[in-house]
């Protein structure tokens, strides 16, 4: 073998660009061929190959690189094309697991490699380990005999492991963008899946505007929220949270939607009572879904009645939603903290029990899930409710003498600014969900 013959520094800035070029390159296929090409520059051989076993047993391998092809073949993408032999020199060379130098090179003419290593009369292979083992190896042939330079040898054994292993990182990283770009496919079917089952509209409701913000952190997240119409024009909110995020969580989400719309579907069930609804969701997730398991939901559902300005509610855990008293010049804000039991699908036989609290024009409802309330500062500091109610607070305008509430829509932006200021637009860590709702 011949190795380059210019000076230091010539030699240091052929690597220099060598290894600026590989930096680039995100094909593993491309690498191998931009440095090949450029190690060829700096060692001169009459004929290199590569060998593997990989998912092979003794004496089985493939040729996976010949400088005597006319056109290269891509080993990973290309497999069934590479050549499959069986012992012979090369296997032995292979399964050795060390490397060997062959100065006088004699080859049988019923070698199964012969076509590959007649004409040649010295020999250097060199074992690329993987995990301990000779996985793959490069073997570089001269036509003279004692035509392989032993000093340079170890160099070259260093050079091309060291080269394999990058080869090898940048494989696995093409495999996992691979895999994520297939898993973040199916999460986003997820996630347009789950967004299906949010209410399409939002109701008309004689007394009542309302308003809706639902967000995940993952493509797919646990948090829900559904609107049902029941008898004499009364309103059904539902508002929920499933422990954890991601696909797990957004299955569970499902599976609460459907046992809420199996129960709430009859405008006239008796089942739609607040107390009554949590305690057939509960049994209904204990029983079937969430035995053995460590997840949960936190739900709040109330009925607001137009008629009487009433809203009647039950808590499984979930955070009190906040009221907003829109009379006189100081407006307060009060959480509905009556009626608050434990999570749904954690205790067979929960009782839920009922609260309720009078509405007035000009009051302001806020359901919403700790996503809001959790938020981080980039300090590590909650969001808290204290500053959501003084968010909700200050979104009241004043008009002229008397002091009227804003649309809901202008409630939800506020609190989403509210915690995008406090986060400083940090992406979520968790799902935020927004159900805001003024009286007329």
């Amino acid at each position: 073998m011949a190795f380059f013959e210019g000076s230091t520094q010539a030699q240091m800035d052929h690597v220099v660009a060598m290894m600026r070029d590989m930096s680039t390159r995100t094909d593993p296929q491309d690498m191998v061929r931009t440095y090949r090409a450029a190690v060829a520059q700096l060692v001169k051989t009459d004929a290199t190959m590569a060998l593997s076993r990989r998912g092979l047993e003794r004496p089985w391998f493939r040729i996976t690189r010949s400088t005597r092809w006319k056109e290269s073949i891509n080993p990973w993408s290309e497999k069934d094309k590479l050549p499959l032999m069986r012992g012979g020199l090369l296997a032995e060379l292979l399964y050795a697991d060390r490397p060997t130098i062959i100065q006088d090179l004699r080859v049988d003419a019923g070698d199964p490699a012969y076509e590959y290593l007649k004409g040649y009369g010295s020999l250097y292979a060199m074992p690329l380990f993987e995990h301990g083992e000779a996985v793959n190896m490069n073997v570089a042939l001269m036509a003279a005999k004692n035509g392989i330079n032993e000093e340079r040898a170890p160099v070259m054994l260093w050079m091309g492991n060291l080269f394999g292993r990058a080869t090898a990182n940048l494989v696995l990283a093409d495999q996992l963008r691979k895999a994520n770009d297939a898993l973040d496919r199916e999460l986003q079917a997820v996630s347009a899946i789950q967004r299906s089952l949010l209410p399409p509209t939002l109701p008309d409701v004689k007394g009542l505007r309302l308003a809706a913000h639902y967000e995940t952190s993952a493509r797919a997240g646990g948090d829900y929220y559904d609107l049902f119409p029941l008898s004499h024009g009364r309103l059904g909110l539902l508002i929920a949270d499933v422990s954890g995020h991601g696909t797990p969580a957004a299955v569970m989400m499902a599976i609460t939607h459907a046992l809420a719309h199996s129960n709430a579907g009859t405008p006239c069930a008796a089942s739609n009572e607040p107390a009554e609804m949590l305690t057939h969701l509960n049994e209904r997730l204990v029983r079937s879904y969430s035995r053995g398991n460590t997840g949960f939901v936190t739900a709040f559902y109330g009925v607001f009645d137009p008629a009487a300005k009433t809203l009647r509610y039950a808590s499984a855990g979930h955070n009190p939603p906040r009221v907003r008293r829109g009379s006189g010049t100081a407006p307060v804000v009060e959480g509905l903290e009556g009626g608050r039991d434990v999570p749904l699908g954690v205790l067979e036989g929960t009782t839920y029990r009922e609260a309720a609290t009078t509405l007035y024009a000009g009051d302001g409802l806020l359901l919403y899930t700790d996503g809001i309330t959790e938020a981080r500062s980039p300090d590590g500091e909650e969001f808290g409710t204290e500053r959501l109610d003084q968010r909700l607070v200050s979104t009241v305008r004043t008009q002229g003498a008397s002091v009227a509430m804003p649309e809901p829509g202008w409630t939800i932006q506020g609190v989403l600014e509210s915690v995008t200021e406090f986060t400083r637009a940090r992406p979520p860590e968790d799902d935020r969900t927004l159900v805001a709702g003024e009286i007329v």
